[in-house]
């Protein structure tokens, strides 16, 4: 015996009708509504925004809620909800709660390991954004992405 596994996603909201992404302030402006404001400047949460070809939102995953400083992340379940939601490319996004926006050294590697796996599994990682209250931070603007 063995388990049956089944990979659906369900919307009522028509494809006219979800927002359009088409640079790196739509996509913040998307993260920051869905962002609770309690928690922008007291954990760090890593968010994925999910695609389809006409850069449209499918929707917006909460992925982990970590520490003050830190906020673990499972590149699976990136890809897992992504191929779920049948998107075609991701959006990565999290804040500091310290207010500043600069990548770390750590956020440079993992956008760099998750955008070489995304161009493996042809799930291309467009934008990863760093935001606080204030503003944010893009990767692919900068030359990171």
């Amino acid at each position: 015996m063995v388990a049956e596994i089944e990979l659906s996603y369900k919307t009522k909201i028509k494809p006219s009708s979800r927002p359009k992404v088409t640079c790196a302030s739509d996509c913040y402006k998307a993260f920051l509504q869905s962002w609770d404001p309690n928690k922008i400047e007291f954990v760090e949460q890593f968010k994925v925004m999910l695609l389809n070809r006409n850069a449209r939102v499918l929707g917006i995953y909460e992925l982990s809620t970590g520490t003050v400083a830190l906020c673990p992340i499972d590149p699976k379940q990136i890809f897992c909800a992504a191929i779920k939601a049948n998107a075609s490319s991701i959006v990565l996004c999290h804040n500091h709660p310290s207010g500043s926006i600069e990548p770390s050294r750590a956020d440079k590697m993992v956008t760099e390991k998750l955008s070489a796996a995304g161009k493996i599994m042809e799930l291309p990682i467009l934008e990863h954004i760093i935001i606080s209250s204030e503003g944010f931070y893009s990767f692919a603007e900068n030359g990171l992405l």
